[in-house]
């Protein structure tokens, strides 16, 4: 998806490409209440529970936390983790992620066929399938999805826009995407259509594609592919941020600005479980705003969230002991889910301008960092491996990132290498400042554990700026930082979604100018030629080896510093059923129920 301050997107191009992170939109938003109804979340799922098909259960409101408010709920401006993470309860695309396999699979669309040449997908879409009811449509009754809007929403993704952030999923891909994206710039509106989007009829879409691309079907689960009507932009605009109209199985009811966000049922879904259950069994989805972690574990122990999401540090170890042995305790009622997840956390130097415009700087910082000792001491291990090697995470089985150098704690060679860049002793270097958010008190360990050793080892000093996702999203998108914490999320498997971050071609020639996703600014051409024959390699064998020697050759230049990759922690409640966790924190509660307490307990 995404960075975690930013949700990544990527952009794709051959048969290899795949990814939540990453960055969404990143502008300030107020949004405002969307329904008038409030919407109570003081029920018990015991007391609002109905049997289903299958001993499922209806009701209740599942009670989450975010630590950080959500950006922009529009598609095709999905940048943030957070924002995907809510989005994907509302919208649906063509695809999307099945929870465990995170393979594609129909959503909006109920078959397709591929031709004999691998470019032509036709797509059958589902009959039946409604808008949320919204005023944008008249007599607030949500229509039919039809594939005009498939058409619509595909077409706006590829012209040029400054809320665009998606473009990527469909350049070089979908044919004819770049030429009228190219015609769309300065607001100019194009004679003719995108060659590569056709309606057959009503419920059939043609896509055809530039070359054969195995992973198109994964694009079209990703956020920016979401479908929405015509009617809700024409009518929202750019209010669309909060004023979110989708087919998905909750509509967005209330809105309290950094305090909740309310889902709440949609009586109209499409879905259906495997029993021939009508989705969702939950009523809503409270989404809570609490921004320390100490505080979120509290309200998880008593009861007044369903899910929590990264522990607080300090408690780490006594709920894992708690959790993975027979020992009786406070947390041994619990559900502990623990899954590597394909995320990498990292600091990104600004290789444009200033001090680390210097490649020697930038490797004796990453030389003089102990990322062992912060895994093991300032995280309590919270997380799967220290960051030795790669940008990319050891997700992927077959792409080996043992084979990639990376830098290991090294005191004698980051001294080198300052002395190298003129700086011997740190006698002369500048003041420099870490920007980052604190995320309860997790990045603020980090940050003050890796000032102490660059003081240590190199004799710099460094600044803090701690500051809100958004500001820290603006910052990466117009260069306005000198080095600055960052998470990589995928948004779908693959190795090319986190690589994606160092391709050059959008990167403006100055700083101020955004540039999306190469936040480091980092340039090397020989790296987009290795990056493009894997884009464009006819198998995934051949695609890793050039992703791999291009990966080895930008980590030599050292655009980041790997902190670590992460494993996702998570506890739940457990009247929390068939809520199963993987690797890219992908979240679908179209089929999670609760279980009443009075059936578990008799079990």
């Amino acid at each position: 998806m995404l960075l975690d301050n930013l949700t990544k997107t990527s952009e794709y191009t051959s048969p290899m490409k795949k990814f939540v992170a990453g960055l969404l939109c990143f502008g300030v938003m107020s949004l405002q209440s969307c329904d008038s109804t409030k919407t109570t979340t003081t029920e018990t799922p015991e007391a609002a529970s109905k049997v289903a098909q299958g001993g499922r259960y209806y009701g209740g409101t599942f009670k989450l936390n975010e630590t950080e408010y959500i950006k922009n709920l529009f598609p095709h401006s999905i940048v943030d983790v957070y924002s995907y993470r809510v989005a994907s309860q509302i919208y649906e695309g063509l695809f999307k992620f099945e929870h465990t396999s995170l393979k594609a699979t129909p959503s909006l669309a109920e078959s397709y066929t591929l031709d004999d040449t691998h470019t032509v997908y036709t797509i059958k879409l589902k009959k039946g399938v409604l808008f949320h009811d919204d005023e944008c449509f008249s007599g607030g009754k949500g229509r039919e999805l039809k594939a005009e809007d498939i058409k619509y929403c595909f077409t706006k993704l590829c012209t040029n826009d400054r809320n665009n952030q998606g473009f990527g999923v469909f350049y070089n891909t979908l044919k004819g995407a770049k030429t009228y994206y190219d015609a769309t710039n300065g607001g100019n509106q194009p004679k003719g259509e995108i060659e590569g989007i056709k309606v057959i009829d009503d419920y059939t879409i043609q896509l055809t594609l530039e070359r054969p691309n195995s992973l198109f079907l994964t694009h079209l689960a990703r956020p920016q592919t979401f479908i929405f009507p015509k009617e809700a932009y024409e009518k929202y605009g750019m209010e669309m941020r909060s004023k979110a109209v989708g087919t998905g199985a909750f509509r967005l009811a209330q809105v309290d600005d950094d305090i909740a966000i309310i889902l709440k049922r949609n009586p109209n879904y499409h879905g259906k479980d495997k029993f021939g259950n009508q989705l969702p069994f939950l009523e809503a989805i409270n989404i809570q705003f609490i921004k320390d972690k100490k505080t979120e574990l509290f309200e998880f122990k008593k009861g007044n969230l369903d899910m929590m999401y990264r522990l607080p540090t300090d408690y780490i170890i006594e709920i894992l002991e708690e959790t993975t042995t027979d020992t009786e305790g406070k947390y041994s009622k619990y559900e502990l889910q623990r899954e590597p997840e394909m995320q990498t956390q990292l600091f990104a130097f600004n290789t444009q301008t200033g001090i680390f415009a210097n490649a020697d700087v930038r490797k004796a910082f990453s030389y003089a960092i102990d990322r062992e000792k912060i895994l093991d001491f300032v995280l309590n291990g919270e997380g799967y491996a220290a960051g030795l090697h790669g940008l990319t995470p050891p997700s992927f089985p077959d792409y080996e990132i043992s084979k990639i150098p990376g830098y290991k704690y090294d005191p004698d060679s980051a001294r080198f290498f300052l002395k190298k860049a003129g700086f011997a002793s740190g006698k002369g270097f500048p003041k420099v400042t870490l920007d980052f958010n604190a995320e309860g008190d997790r990045h603020t360990n980090v940050a003050v554990e890796v000032q102490k050793q660059l003081k240590e080892v190199l004799n710099v000093d460094i600044d803090f700026n701690m500051v809100p996702i958004a500001q820290v999203t603006e910052k990466c998108l117009n260069g306005n930082f000198q080095f600055i914490r960052l998470s990589w999320v995928a948004d779908y498997p693959s190795p090319e979604n986190f690589l994606w971050m160092w391709t050059s071609k959008d990167v403006p020639a100055q700083v101020g100018g955004k540039s999306y996703p190469n936040i480091p600014r980092y340039v090397n051409k020989k790296f987009d030629e290795l990056y493009e024959k894997a884009m464009n390699a006819t198998n995934e064998q051949e695609a890793f080896k050039f992703f791999m020697q291009a990966e080895t050759m930008a980590m030599k230049d050292a655009p980041v510093v790997v902190l670590w990759y992460d494993e996702g922690y998570r506890l739940l409640q457990s009247k929390v059923k068939n809520f199963p966790n993987n690797p890219m924190q992908y979240r679908d509660f179209s089929e999670v129920y609760f279980e009443p307490e009075n059936q578990a307990t008799t079990k």
